[in-house]
């Protein structure tokens, strides 16, 4: 139980500490000037050419899943009743009855999701007949999904079978380098593309394999397997060798990672596709000025070298329960000091993670996302529009799906901004956006995510929220008014 309330406590302050660094601003999508627009959708381009300014181009911080501190911590009951109680406990207090300890976690995958993008250089400038950019970045991306049978086993043990396969967690990160061109192919219809070249720097996966609780008769039987990939230049697996409690005999098992430094272990390629096409001349009055809009960004692949694996056994743990047992004195029973060695041998036969060498490296796809867009404008004022944007990640169970309505609107050339609101796979959320782009400079600020309620230290208490900043130079662009440009939306 200590191993599981260990756990617990990561997932908690691993779910305060996700922070993004210039990541898409989805509410930004039908802002025209945006700059990094492109990132969503190839495809749209900026009226100005921009070059972002070292760490200010595009700040961003964002939490982002159905994993909250909010769900794991309650007004304790024993406060002002027993001394030296604390104000606030976690939920699994005995005090705490098992609804409602379980009332704010996902009946599925509860996840924690997030990327980090840090740019080094993003260029945008007209030419060669279309818009192009070049971007250097560092990324990473990591997710944990953590299933609700984890939880009602650490509280609740009647019911009779839990599945523990959504228990997992994974990470990646890699530098990126890509290049990006978009043209008006016909009067009606426009494209773009980018080709990236990606150059890995670590992959770690864990995930557990077919892991059960099961209760039977008068015992638990948990089976299963747990493995552990990772793959880093240096990388290798510590081990320690133990002996065993109960029985002859020593084990091995894993216990940290050692590295001798950075480097390159992965090689890929990524492409993003995207295209914008506005209904002109239609025959149809109500669909003349529709924009539609579809891209797929971050398809591809990392193919990874330098692969160590660790997996446990796969034995099936059996635990009798404590019901023959005395805890303290013994009065003809066994003690719960006699058997805990007994019950510790067999967890680490069953839970301990062995070395089990070089992988000789494994390719795996990037997380692909996504975009629909709609774009209205009002009738008699084009300078308000309306948008409905649809994304979708494609990233196993760690997918998200997020549906955002906006209003936006350019009252005038050099400012215009957007509210909206978002229904996704974690919550209803609202976002807005403001950008401030006159001749030789671009100020943008924005949330995708308002946040909601905060605990001590102003921490929220969902994973769900955002702030974006970027302050960038700028130059060129039409003189005229008009939202005719570059109005590059789906």
């Amino acid at each position: 139980m200590k191993t599981i309330k260990r756990y617990i406590l990561a997932v908690t302050l691993i779910s305060q500490a996700v922070t993004m660094m210039a990541q898409e601003l989805n509410s930004a999508y039908f802002v025209d000037d945006y700059k990094y627009r492109h990132i969503m959708n190839p495809a749209l381009a900026n009226e100005q050419s921009y070059v972002a300014i070292p760490v200010l181009g595009n700040l961003n911080m964002r939490l982002q899943g159905s994993l909250g501190v909010g769900d794991f911590f309650f007004k304790n009951p024993d406060y002002g009743i027993k001394s030296g109680a604390k104000k606030t406990t976690t939920f699994m207090h005995p005090g705490i009855s098992v609804d409602e300890a379980l009332s704010g976690f996902d009946k599925g995958a509860n996840t924690v999701l997030f990327d980090m993008d840090l740019p080094v250089v993003s260029v945008g400038f007209a030419g060669f007949d279309g818009y192009n950019t070049i971007e250097l970045k560092e990324r990473m991306h990591f997710g944990l999904s953590m299933p609700y049978d984890f939880f009602k086993f650490a509280k609740d043990l009647k019911n009779q079978d839990y599945s523990f396969d959504d228990l997992g967690a994974r990470g990646w990160s890699y530098t990126e380098l890509a290049f990006g061109h978009s043209r008006q192919l016909y009067e009606n219809l426009r494209v773009g593309a980018k080709f990236k070249l990606l150059f890995g720097t670590a992959y770690a996966d864990f995930s557990m394999e077919g892991v059960h609780a099961n209760l039977t008769g008068d015992h638990w039987l948990i089976d299963g397997k747990a493995r552990g990939e990772i793959n880093m230049k240096g990388a290798s697996f510590k081990e320690k060798e133990e002996e065993y409690k109960t029985q002859p005999g020593k084990y091995k098992r894993v216990d940290g990672i050692d590295t001798d430094g950075a480097g390159i272990s992965g090689f890929g390629i990524g492409v993003d596709l995207g295209g914008v096409y506005e209904f002109k001349d239609c025959s149809v009055d109500w669909l003349n000025k529709l924009k539609v809009s579809l891209a797929l960004t971050d398809l591809g692949f990392i193919s990874w070298s330098n692969g160590i694996v660790a997996e446990s056994s796969g034995k099936t743990f059996r635990f009798d329960g404590f019901n023959d047992m005395d805890m303290s004195s013994g009065e003809g029973k066994k003690t719960f000091d006699d058997e805990k060695d007994n019950y510790a041998d067999r967890f680490k036969d069953f839970a301990n993670l062995e070395n089990k060498g070089d992988n000789g490296g494994s390719t795996h796809a990037l997380a692909a996302t996504l975009r629909f867009g709609l774009e209205y404008p009002l009738p008699y004022y084009d300078k308000l529009t309306f948008g409905s944007l649809l994304s979708h990640r494609f990233d196993g169970k760690y997918s998200w799906t997020e549906e955002r309505i906006s209003a936006n609107i350019r009252p005038l050339k050099w400012v215009d901004g957007g509210i909206n609101v978002a229904f996704t796979s974690f919550c209803t959320t609202m976002g807005w956006v403001v950008n401030f782009h006159p001749s030789g400079m671009n100020l943008f600020i924005g949330m995708d995510h308002m946040i909601g309620k905060t605990g001590a230290s102003s921490i929220p208490l969902d994973s769900n929220a955002s702030f974006n900043l970027g302050l960038n130079v700028a130059w060129g662009g039409k003189k005229k008014s008009s939202r005719n440009l570059y109005l590059l939306t789906f």
